[in-house]
């Protein structure tokens, strides 16, 4: 996979985003205390079962994440060795794409659509955004904006496209590609 100038920038956007502690690698821990984070934004304990399902996801996140990014195998993962992950295929394919970030979707969606219907409202997005990613809140709203219906919701399916098209476009005005906020 080519690493355009722009894609280069959504990745060292989205590698800033799961940096929790913000010290220049990504690691299990940035992937739990989020995981964390999330949950309690929605008041949930640590046992319950969504909780559990959602931490559970984040952690094969990680785990698959680490092992085809953590090149010198030290637990932690750096920007470029992020960013080569991606130049040697690491979504490449819709399919690979799927099987990371559809189950992960799903869980996330269990937690943040309070009232089960497939749709986030504006709060349930910038909490969720906020905690596990931290977006700011500006950015958290702006998008939601950009993805929602007529009813001010976002659906789960325009979310995924979203996300979709931050890894895979090219066009600097797609929605998907401000999923994050500014990419400076």
């Amino acid at each position: 996979m080519e690493i355009t100038a722009f894609l280069d920038r959504k990745l060292a956007r989205r590698f800033r985003t799961y940096d929790s502690d913000g010290d220049g690698f990504i690691e299990r821990e940035d992937f739990t205390q989020a995981g964390a984070r999330t949950t309690k934004a929605f008041g949930l304990a640590d046992c319950d079962p969504k909780a559990v399902r959602f931490q559970k996801t984040l952690v094969g996140l990680w785990d698959q994440l680490s092992s085809v990014t953590d090149q010198d195998h030290n637990g932690r993962i750096s920007v470029d060795e992020y960013k080569k992950a991606f130049a040697n295929g690491l979504l490449e394919t819709a399919e690979s794409f799927d099987e990371g970030y559809v189950p992960f979707l799903e869980a996330l969606m269990e937690i943040a659509d309070e009232d089960g219907d497939g749709k986030l409202t504006a709060e349930e997005h910038v909490r969720w955004t906020g905690a596990l990613m931290n977006l700011s809140e500006i950015d958290a709203r702006e998008i939601h904006y950009l993805l929602s219906d007529e009813d001010g919701l976002m659906s789960t399916q325009a979310l995924l496209d979203a996300i979709r098209e931050f890894y895979f476009s090219e066009d600097p005005a797609s929605a998907g590609n401000w999923l994050l906020g500014s990419l400076d």
